[in-house]
Protein backbone atom coordinates (compact mmCIF):
# COMPACT_ATOMS: atom_id res chain seq x y z
CA UNK A 1 0.00 0.00 0.00
CA UNK A 2 0.99 3.47 -0.92
CA UNK A 3 1.47 6.27 1.86
CA UNK A 4 -1.27 8.01 0.32
CA UNK A 5 -3.27 4.69 -0.26
CA UNK A 6 -2.91 4.91 3.62
CA UNK A 7 -3.78 8.56 4.40
CA UNK A 8 -7.14 8.30 2.32
CA UNK A 9 -7.83 4.55 4.29
CA UNK A 10 -6.87 6.35 7.98
CA UNK A 11 -9.17 9.17 6.40
CA UNK A 12 -11.71 7.08 6.15
CA UNK A 13 -11.63 4.96 8.88
CA UNK A 14 -12.08 8.05 11.03
CA UNK A 15 -14.24 9.95 9.11
CA UNK A 16 -16.51 6.31 9.69
CA UNK A 17 -16.11 6.66 13.16
CA UNK A 18 -17.08 10.26 13.79
CA UNK A 19 -20.67 8.70 11.96
CA UNK A 20 -20.42 5.35 14.26
CA UNK A 21 -18.99 6.82 17.94
CA UNK A 22 -18.93 4.68 21.09
CA UNK A 23 -17.49 4.91 24.04
CA UNK A 24 -14.66 2.48 24.42
CA UNK A 25 -13.81 2.57 27.79
CA UNK A 26 -17.99 2.36 28.98
CA UNK A 27 -17.16 -0.66 26.70
CA UNK A 28 -15.02 -2.46 29.46
CA UNK A 29 -17.77 -1.50 32.22
CA UNK A 30 -19.44 -5.08 32.20
CA UNK A 31 -15.87 -6.70 32.59
CA UNK A 32 -14.82 -3.88 35.64
CA UNK A 33 -18.13 -5.17 37.13
CA UNK A 34 -17.43 -9.26 36.80
CA UNK A 35 -13.71 -8.50 38.48
CA UNK A 36 -15.26 -6.97 41.73
CA UNK A 37 -16.23 -8.73 45.07
CA UNK A 38 -20.50 -9.36 44.78
CA UNK A 39 -21.12 -7.30 47.85
CA UNK A 40 -18.77 -4.06 48.52
CA UNK A 41 -19.46 -1.03 51.45
CA UNK A 42 -17.48 1.58 49.87
CA UNK A 43 -15.84 2.58 46.17
CA UNK A 44 -13.58 5.20 44.85
CA UNK A 45 -14.32 5.68 41.40
CA UNK A 46 -11.35 7.58 39.88
CA UNK A 47 -11.45 9.43 36.29
CA UNK A 48 -15.08 9.09 36.54
CA UNK A 49 -16.22 11.36 33.65
CA UNK A 50 -19.93 11.91 33.12
CA UNK A 51 -20.59 9.59 35.84
CA UNK A 52 -21.75 6.62 33.81
CA UNK A 53 -19.70 3.60 35.86
CA UNK A 54 -20.00 5.44 39.51
CA UNK A 55 -23.89 4.97 39.23
CA UNK A 56 -24.17 1.54 37.81
CA UNK A 57 -21.54 0.46 40.80
CA UNK A 58 -23.74 2.63 43.37
CA UNK A 59 -26.58 -0.52 42.56
CA UNK A 60 -24.35 -3.29 44.68
CA UNK A 61 -22.60 -0.38 46.91
CA UNK A 62 -23.60 1.39 50.00
CA UNK A 63 -21.79 4.61 48.80
CA UNK A 64 -19.69 5.21 45.78
CA UNK A 65 -17.53 8.54 45.14
CA UNK A 66 -16.57 9.76 41.73
CA UNK A 67 -13.39 11.52 41.33
CA UNK A 68 -12.45 14.13 38.41
CA UNK A 69 -10.48 16.55 38.15
CA UNK A 70 -12.52 17.85 35.03
CA UNK A 71 -15.04 20.42 36.28
CA UNK A 72 -17.45 19.80 33.31
CA UNK A 73 -16.81 16.18 33.95
CA UNK A 74 -17.85 16.65 37.41
CA UNK A 75 -20.91 18.90 36.31
CA UNK A 76 -22.14 16.59 33.54
CA UNK A 77 -22.22 13.61 36.16
CA UNK A 78 -23.76 15.27 38.46
CA UNK A 79 -26.94 16.52 36.08
CA UNK A 80 -27.06 13.31 34.77
CA UNK A 81 -27.55 11.59 38.45
CA UNK A 82 -30.66 13.65 38.75
CA UNK A 83 -32.50 12.41 35.79
CA UNK A 84 -34.96 9.50 37.15
CA UNK A 85 -33.19 7.32 34.17
CA UNK A 86 -30.10 7.58 35.42
CA UNK A 87 -29.70 8.11 38.95
CA UNK A 88 -29.46 5.54 41.02
CA UNK A 89 -28.04 5.11 44.92
CA UNK A 90 -26.01 6.95 46.92
CA UNK A 91 -23.13 8.42 44.74
CA UNK A 92 -21.19 11.67 45.51
CA UNK A 93 -19.08 13.17 42.52
CA UNK A 94 -16.31 15.61 43.83
CA UNK A 95 -14.16 17.70 41.34
CA UNK A 96 -10.50 17.30 42.92
CA UNK A 97 -7.11 15.81 42.08
CA UNK A 98 -6.42 12.58 42.80
CA UNK A 99 -2.88 13.38 44.04
CA UNK A 100 -3.48 15.94 46.72
CA UNK A 101 -7.69 15.30 47.66
CA UNK A 102 -8.26 14.70 51.29
CA UNK A 103 -9.60 11.16 50.72
CA UNK A 104 -10.43 8.95 53.99
CA UNK A 105 -9.27 5.67 52.67
CA UNK A 106 -10.50 2.69 53.56
CA UNK A 107 -12.35 1.54 50.35
CA UNK A 108 -13.44 -1.91 49.60
CA UNK A 109 -13.20 -1.56 45.74
CA UNK A 110 -11.50 1.40 43.55
CA UNK A 111 -11.95 1.53 39.83
CA UNK A 112 -9.16 4.16 37.73
CA UNK A 113 -10.49 4.25 33.91
CA UNK A 114 -8.20 5.88 31.58
CA UNK A 115 -6.87 8.38 33.97
CA UNK A 116 -3.50 7.01 35.60
CA UNK A 117 -1.29 8.39 32.12
CA UNK A 118 -2.56 12.42 33.37
CA UNK A 119 -0.69 12.08 36.74
CA UNK A 120 2.79 10.66 37.22
CA UNK A 121 2.37 6.52 37.17
CA UNK A 122 4.26 5.48 40.30
CA UNK A 123 2.91 7.87 42.92
CA UNK A 124 -0.48 7.68 41.53
CA UNK A 125 -0.43 3.77 41.46
CA UNK A 126 0.78 3.28 45.46
CA UNK A 127 -1.95 6.16 46.20
CA UNK A 128 -4.58 4.32 44.52
CA UNK A 129 -3.11 1.17 47.10
CA UNK A 130 -2.61 3.06 49.79
CA UNK A 131 -6.65 4.25 49.88
CA UNK A 132 -7.50 0.43 49.79
CA UNK A 133 -9.36 -1.45 52.89
CA UNK A 134 -7.68 -4.17 54.04
CA UNK A 135 -8.77 -7.10 51.34
CA UNK A 136 -9.77 -4.43 48.78
CA UNK A 137 -10.23 -4.64 45.12
CA UNK A 138 -8.22 -2.38 42.58
CA UNK A 139 -9.53 -2.44 38.97
CA UNK A 140 -7.10 -0.05 36.59
CA UNK A 141 -8.29 -0.23 32.89
CA UNK A 142 -5.52 2.60 31.53
CA UNK A 143 -3.95 3.27 28.01
CA UNK A 144 -0.27 2.19 27.28
CA UNK A 145 2.49 3.44 24.47
CA UNK A 146 3.05 0.62 21.93
CA UNK A 147 7.02 -0.85 22.07
CA UNK A 148 6.95 -4.18 21.08
CA UNK A 149 6.11 -6.06 17.67
CA UNK A 150 3.12 -7.27 19.56
CA UNK A 151 1.82 -4.22 20.85
CA UNK A 152 1.39 -2.87 17.12
CA UNK A 153 -0.10 -6.38 15.79
CA UNK A 154 -2.88 -5.94 18.25
CA UNK A 155 -3.60 -2.00 17.59
CA UNK A 156 -3.32 -3.12 14.12
CA UNK A 157 -5.57 -6.16 14.62
CA UNK A 158 -7.94 -3.62 16.66
CA UNK A 159 -8.38 -1.06 13.54
CA UNK A 160 -11.16 -3.21 11.64
CA UNK A 161 -12.80 -4.27 14.92
CA UNK A 162 -13.19 -0.94 15.97
CA UNK A 163 -15.15 -0.09 13.06
CA UNK A 164 -17.24 -3.05 13.42
CA UNK A 165 -17.83 -2.22 17.16
CA UNK A 166 -18.73 1.16 16.28
CA UNK A 167 -21.75 0.11 13.57
CA UNK A 168 -22.68 -2.85 15.71
CA UNK A 169 -23.22 0.31 18.86
CA UNK A 170 -24.58 2.42 16.54
CA UNK A 171 -27.21 0.07 15.60
CA UNK A 172 -27.97 -0.69 19.49
CA UNK A 173 -28.77 1.99 20.28
CA UNK A 174 -31.95 2.45 17.53
CA UNK A 175 -31.59 5.66 16.81
CA UNK A 176 -28.58 8.47 15.92
CA UNK A 177 -28.66 9.38 19.27
CA UNK A 178 -24.75 10.01 19.86
CA UNK A 179 -23.23 8.76 23.39
CA UNK A 180 -23.32 11.58 25.93
CA UNK A 181 -19.61 13.05 26.05
CA UNK A 182 -17.32 16.28 27.17
CA UNK A 183 -14.16 17.32 26.40
CA UNK A 184 -11.85 17.04 29.31
CA UNK A 185 -8.24 17.69 28.54
CA UNK A 186 -6.13 15.06 27.29
CA UNK A 187 -2.72 14.05 27.56
CA UNK A 188 -0.42 11.80 25.66
CA UNK A 189 0.49 8.24 26.55
CA UNK A 190 3.79 7.96 27.72
CA UNK A 191 4.14 4.61 29.82
CA UNK A 192 5.00 1.16 27.88
CA UNK A 193 3.54 -1.89 29.21
CA UNK A 194 6.70 -3.23 30.30
CA UNK A 195 7.24 -0.22 32.40
CA UNK A 196 3.36 -0.79 34.12
CA UNK A 197 4.45 -4.24 34.89
CA UNK A 198 7.92 -2.68 36.59
CA UNK A 199 5.81 -0.42 38.75
CA UNK A 200 3.14 -2.77 39.37
CA UNK A 201 5.88 -5.47 40.60
CA UNK A 202 7.02 -2.74 43.07
CA UNK A 203 3.83 -0.94 44.43
CA UNK A 204 1.33 -4.38 43.94
CA UNK A 205 2.69 -6.58 43.93
CA UNK A 206 1.00 -10.10 42.41
CA UNK A 207 -1.84 -8.23 40.22
CA UNK A 208 -2.77 -9.44 37.14
CA UNK A 209 -1.63 -7.18 34.25
CA UNK A 210 -3.61 -8.11 30.48
CA UNK A 211 -3.39 -6.51 27.53
CA UNK A 212 -6.76 -5.78 26.33
CA UNK A 213 -8.06 -5.11 22.16
CA UNK A 214 -9.04 -1.69 22.06
CA UNK A 215 -5.63 0.26 23.40
CA UNK A 216 -6.50 -0.54 26.45
CA UNK A 217 -4.44 -2.92 29.18
CA UNK A 218 -5.78 -3.48 33.20
CA UNK A 219 -4.51 -4.28 36.25
CA UNK A 220 -6.21 -5.87 38.93
CA UNK A 221 -4.96 -5.79 42.40
CA UNK A 222 -5.99 -7.26 46.18
CA UNK A 223 -4.65 -5.92 49.70
CA UNK A 224 -3.71 -8.14 51.85
CA UNK A 225 -5.90 -8.67 54.51
CA UNK A 226 -6.26 -7.30 58.02
CA UNK A 227 -3.17 -7.58 59.79
CA UNK A 228 -0.84 -9.14 56.97
CA UNK A 229 0.96 -5.70 55.57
Amino acid sequence: MTAASAQRALAWCDAWNRAHPWDHNAHHHGWIERHLPPRIDTVLDVGCGTGELARRLSRRARHVTGLDADPGSIDTARRLSLEPSRGRGDVDFQCVDLMTAALPGGYDAITALAVLHHVPFEPALARLRDLLAPAGTLVVLGVYREETPSDHLLSAAAVPANLVMGTVKTLQRRSRQRPVTVNPPTAPTTTTLREIRDVASRQTPGAALRRHLFWRYSLRYTAPPEGSR
